[in-house]
């Protein structure tokens, strides 16, 4: 198969680790959301990571701020951080093919 049509037909898992009673934290989760239907509609698993929750979880995955958002697959797997408010970037770092 062509390499983008792999890149369209792939599941996206997105882990974002959030502190809710932030900002930005709250803007990265609406942003994020709005970009993975867009154009990810029924490609993606997104879970939202509360650090303070998981805190545990977040010191095994090094998150050292947030919102951090982590794309596990597909490969390779990529880190994003801030608001996600930058689409052109955030489809960068997800590897998205248009």
């Amino acid at each position: 198969m062509h390499a983008q049509s792999l890149s369209a037909q792939a599941l996206y898992i997105l882990h974002l680790y959030v502190n809710p009673a932030a900002a930005t934290s709250q803007l990265a989760v609406k942003n994020l959301k709005r970009v993975c239907e867009e154009h990810l509609k029924g490609r993606y698993d997104l879970k939202v990571i509360n650090i303070h929750t998981n805190a545990g979880l977040a010191r095994t995955h090094q998150i050292v701020a947030v919102p951090t958002l982590i794309k596990r697959c597909p490969a390779p797997v990529n880190r994003l951080v801030g608001d996600m408010s930058n689409v052109d970037g955030v489809l960068r770092g997800l590897d998205v093919q248009l």
